[in-house]
């Protein structure tokens, strides 16, 4: 071979390799201005990562359904100091409507109330349930005790068939506490209860049969406001600290045409915590003896002496601090379930 050939040869392969560093060059700037143009994204849409920061998400064909916002939770709760709960776990999620439907009516077993609890498809906690909504799960929370005494094995065995029968209708799982347990927890409950509750009475005897009408004016005169089917003395949070009772039953429930005598009683557990719980009673009852003409007893039936204010505003100031220091706060929703 020549040294003509070679040197083409050289010549040849020269050029070659300054048109691959060409395009080399080339293609490198194209693609450095498509960037600046078109940055790339960490997740590729189209290969099923993450949704841009603005939240949009290109057509696919993946079946995953977008994410919804999600639900503040309910603030109520369980209260497992007072409360059992059997939980019933669902095959599919339940509708709200078809869950209401199934519970509609369930607010107790025997003498104890029942609340009613769900958790929501993705997450969220309900206390009453929202329309629109599907749950994967409930809760029925029935109390241990209360004034009419520990949960009972037949109420336990009531709120048990209905859990059976709201698993059958959804294709649930059952799990609760054995009755063993359950009951022993309620004895344990309605044992503490019983030593903190207190119901204190004064009566005012009038002097003859007196109109509902013509009592219920004077009661409102002094100061006493309507609360529930109850005449209230309230204090200032609008909690009521004693009512008034006509001849035993509830003021604005009375049906009789006439009173002979009224009641008036503080129920410590639900009235706000008072250093002067009695003594204030004690003054409203004797103003409204005053008015009416009547006679103030204490719960023995004798004539209250105005000495005993203090003392008893002491020993029932000790029974609020016991009641706190028990976990119950006097008027506080939690305490008037169980002291009910």
């Amino acid at each position: 071979m020549s040294d003509l050939q070679i040197g083409l040869i050289l010549l040849g392969v020269v050029l070659i390799l300054v048109v691959v560093v060409f395009n080399w060059w080339q293609d490198r700037r194209v693609r450095q201005k498509m960037q600046e143009h078109f940055p790339e994204r960490e997740h590729d849409p189209l290969m099923g990562g993450q949704a841009s920061p603005s939240g949009r998400r290109e057509p696919g064909f993946g079946l995953r359904p977008p994410v919804s916002e999600p639900q503040a939770d309910d603030e109520e709760e369980v209260d497992p100091t007072t409360e059992v709960v059997i939980d019933i776990s669902f095959a599919q999620p339940v509708t709200t409507a078809s869950l209401h439907e199934a519970i509609h009516g369930l607010r107790r077993v025997g003498n104890k109330p029942v609340r009613i609890f769900a958790e929501r498809e993705g997450g969220g906690h309900r206390a009453k349930l929202r329309p629109d909504e599907t749950y994967v799960s409930m809760q029925l929370a029935v109390l241990l005790a209360n004034r009419s005494g520990p949960l009972t094995d037949i109420e336990w065995s009531q709120l048990w068939t209905v859990a059976q029968s709201l698993a059958e209708r959804f294709d649930g799982a059952i799990e609760a506490p054995e009755q063993d347990e359950v009951l022993r927890r309620a004895q344990g409950l309605d044992s503490v209860c019983a030593g903190l509750d207190a119901q204190v009475g004064l009566a005012l005897r009038l002097p003859g049969t007196m109109p509902v009408g013509e009592v219920t004016r004077v009661l409102k005169e002094a100061g006493f406001l309507p609360y529930g089917e109850q005449l209230a003395w309230m204090s200032d949070a609008g909690m009521p600290r004693f009512t008034a009772l006509y001849d035993g039953v509830h003021a604005l429930g009375a049906q009789s045409a006439g009173v002979d005598r009224i009641d008036l009683l503080l129920d410590l557990p639900n009235s706000p915590a008072d250093e002067q719980a009695f003594s204030r009673m004690a003054s409203v009852g004797r103003d409204l003896a005053g008015r009416l003409s009547a006679e103030l007893l204490d719960d023995q039936g004798r004539p209250l002496p105005d000495a005993a204010d203090h003392a008893i505003d002491e020993q029932l100031l000790d029974l609020y601090t016991r009641l706190g220091d028990a976990g119950f706060e006097a008027g506080d929703e939690r305490t008037t379930r169980v002291f009910s």
